[in-house]
């Protein structure tokens, strides 16, 4: 097919008005006009002639090059494959008449091959929208891709085309995410403040003039943004895992070659490590109302604590499942009463209850291994016992207004119970008996330190907890346990048997050592053989 590079320029005839084109006779000099690309492509589907044209080139060497690739885009069809060479006519059209760069060689080569669209111009926004109405996964996991895509994702880069996203569009995305942190921080400590001075703290109803002022501080707080959450670096990494997957699938359509999801880098947002409240964190809070981190929990003696306050609670039974066996919220108010097996005392958390938009809903559990069964203790199984009776007792009481839902845990009417009223109870328990706090959830973690306490390790750990690797499991509680330990570590102090032991101001200046039962029962070394020439020296017990 015909093709060329020609100069051309914008001046015209003064008589005539119009344009002289290639026949300027200023062209003559080589600073005069620019260059151009004119190549005839394939006739369109109802056989009318097409061409492509381009101008704005500055020497013939970069028109030339242009040239050439349009070239190379229509020698991708075979001469007698009529029908492909269209379809590239098409694209080089649609690329003339919208001036956007030249497609390249590889990647159109490859959709050609694989009959995708060559003109399709589908941005980031509209793919999500198309990932998300395939997706087979767990209700709860789509309403978490749908909310990322929603708020995050769509508002700051659905409009890119989808073949054209790079590294530095998500690099400016989550950097916008942390600057909209910062005024979110702004406006919620401005909104606290506002709050304070909506408050009366005098005695009685105020005054004629305090009403007002108080009216007119609310009417401000009114106006005022809400209170809102900021996404957090473990959130931005949970957005990023969205994304990632949904182009994993965009590259396994053929429709790009490129994830760059996997390579834009964030904070770590690794999972918060727990930590123990212990006496001094205790007394630290109480006095200045810090907490030390963000997943706080409890030793077992607060625990018991809890328990004790919390007994007379209809709902005991399912705080002290979760503190003994360790079900994450969801799973415990969302068991099914035919996955509790008190005779064999095994139960299986094959449901959860979660809550979206403020509205319950049921689902299936995170993975497989999350329905995994446990055993329960014959304690626990005695608790569960009285609070299965007592829930008999009120499906008489409330005859035919009892709703059947077949759940274990449940309102006195027999419906589901709502998670959060289940974390608002916990925390009134929790404050009534002076505990320090910690959220619901974090329940789950005393399991692992009243585990630990009661001898087992990190496997056992990882079995009743239902984590996915000991990885995991290790790294959530490398700072949790070795508190625990110290306890260990004492009792093996006193294991190994000693000859003789020193005192606290031995020659050595160490510490009195620890024996163990055996080394006490030891005859006392003679004279010749102490240091001190004490015929009874003093011994510390472990």
């Amino acid at each position: 097919m015909k093709g060329s590079t020609f100069r051309r320029c914008a001046c015209r005839d003064p008589e005539t008005g119009k344009q002289y084109g290639q026949s300027c006779p200023k062209l003559t000099s080589r600073r005069h006009g620019v260059w151009n690309v004119r190549q005839e492509l394939p006739p369109r589907g109802d056989g009318t002639r097409r061409t492509f044209r381009r101008g704005g080139y500055e020497n013939t060497t970069t028109a030339q090059a242009d040239l050439d690739k349009v070239r190379a885009l229509l020698s991708i069809p075979g001469q007698d494959d009529h029908e492909g060479r269209t379809r590239i006519g098409d694209l080089l059209e649609t690329v003339s008449s919208q001036k956007e760069p030249i497609p390249d060689y590889d990647e159109t080569a490859r959709r050609f091959r694989s009959h995708q669209s060559l003109t399709a111009r589908l941005t980031v926004g509209e793919w999500l929208d198309q990932w998300l109405a395939g997706k087979k996964t767990r209700e709860n996991t789509n309403r978490t891709y749908e909310s990322h895509v929603r708020y995050h994702l769509k508002p700051r880069i659905g409009h890119v085309r989808l073949d054209r996203l790079h590294i530095g569009n998500l690099s400016e995305m989550f950097e916008a995410i942390k600057d909209e942190n910062e005024v979110i921080e702004s406006q919620n400590a401005a909104r606290r403040e506002q709050v304070e001075r909506c408050k009366w703290r005098g005695k009685g109803r105020p005054p004629a003039a305090e009403r007002e002022r108080l009216a007119a501080e609310r009417a401000k707080l009114a106006e005022m943004e809400p209170f809102r959450k900021t996404t957090e670096a473990g959130t931005r990494q949970r957005i990023r895992a969205t994304l990632r997957t949904a182009l994993n699938t965009a590259i396994r359509h053929q429709l790009i070659t490129f994830n760059p999801a996997t390579y834009v880098e964030l904070d770590s947002g690794k999972r918060p490590k727990p930590l123990l409240w212990t006496a001094e964190r205790v007394r630290r809070w109480e006095e200045t109302g810090e907490i030390p981190g963000p997943v706080m929990v409890w030793t077992p003696a607060q625990f018991g604590a809890f328990l004790d306050e919390a007994e007379g609670e209809r709902l005991y039974a399912l705080f002290h499942l979760i503190g003994f066996r360790g079900p994450r919220r969801g799973e415990a108010v969302g068991a099914d009463e035919a996955n509790i097996d008190l005779d064999e005392g095994l139960f299986t958390p094959a449901k959860e209850l979660v809550v979206f938009r403020g509205e319950v809903h049921e689902t299936k559990p995170k993975t497989d291994g999350s329905a995994a069964t446990i055993g329960l203790d014959s304690v626990t199984v005695s608790v569960l016992r009285a609070f299965k009776a007592r829930k008999a007792r009120e499906r008489l009481e409330w005859g035919e207004a009892w709703q059947d839902t077949g759940k274990f845990f449940t309102k006195e009417d027999g419906s589901w119970l709502h998670p959060d009223a289940v974390s608002d109870l916990f925390d009134r328990i929790a404050q009534r008996a002076g505990l320090p706090p910690i959220n619901l959830r974090d329940l789950r973690h005393v399991t692992a330190t009243v585990l630990h306490r009661a001898g087992a390790d990190i496997h056992a750990i990882k079995e009743v907890l239902r984590y996915s690797t000991i990885a995991l499991t290790s790294d959530t509680y490398t700072s949790l346990l070795p508190e625990v330990d110290r306890e260990i570590a004492e009792k093996a102090a006193g294991v190994v048997p000693r000859g003789r032991t020193r005192t606290d101001d031995g020659p050595s200046g160490s510490p009195r050592a620890h024996t163990d039962p055996e080394n006490e029962k030891r005859p006392a070394p003679s004279d010749e053989d102490d240091d001190d020439g004490d015929a009874t020296p003093q011994v510390r017990a472990a």
